[in-house]
């Protein structure tokens, strides 16, 4: 499980050729200003964690894990951090360095780095990875094509590849877009100890 999140979170320079429907993407990140849904999550063993996902553009996106799983996952805006509450560690990444950067970052130019795999009148599956670094992994993204949701796409979910050969599959439901999102969900309780004064 924790293998998994740390796929979503390792530093991933993307280059790629550009396609034409990549302004279909574009189009609908710049129509998604807030999104709420659940999602799944499915790692390589089978293991499955559900949760809601908060999301806020540019830069905030709030995984929560059900209570059985003492993980949580949030971006700020500017960093993207896990935390572990069963061993209260903290790891922290810079949002451009992760693969969630082709969804959160405002100013990503995806022609630079993304492809499409598949395009049909229902569905567009996008691909986006590093040539010169495979061991970054791959993330592949899953649309349905829908008028009414922004842009005319819904993002349905996407699956990261690590060098390991692993897959991690993430799958929304229960989608609403630009609905309101309380900027506190992207705050997080830190549970390492404080150092006491005096203490090193």
């Amino acid at each position: 499980m924790k293998k998994a999140l740390f796929a979503l979170a390792v530093t991933f320079g993307l280059s790629a050729p550009a396609a034409a429907s990549i302004p279909e993407v574009s189009a609908h990140l710049a129509a998604t200003r807030t999104m709420t849904a659940d999602f799944r999550q499915t790692a390589e063993s089978g293991a499955v964690a559900t949760g809601k996902l908060t999301l806020a553009r540019p830069g905030k996106v709030r995984f929560q894990y059900q209570k059985e799983v003492p993980l949580l996952v949030v971006a700020d805006g500017r960093n993207l951090t896990m935390i572990d509450y069963q061993v209260s560690q903290v790891s922290r990444y810079p949002i451009k360095q992760t693969p969630l950067s082709v969804l959160l970052d405002a100013n990503a130019d995806l022609s630079r780095y993304a492809r499409i795999v598949s395009s049909t009148p229902k569905a567009l599956t996008v691909e986006a990875k590093d040539r010169k670094h495979p061991e970054y992994g791959v993330i592949t993204i899953f649309f349905d094509r829908d008028r009414a949701a922004p842009g005319g796409l819904e993002l349905k979910g996407w699956r990261v590849l690590d060098a390991q050969g692993n897959t991690t599959r993430v799958d929304l439901s229960n989608i609403a877009f630009n609905v309101p999102v309380n900027d506190n969900a992207f705050r997080y309780r830190d549970p390492r100890p404080r150092s006491r004064p005096g203490s090193r």
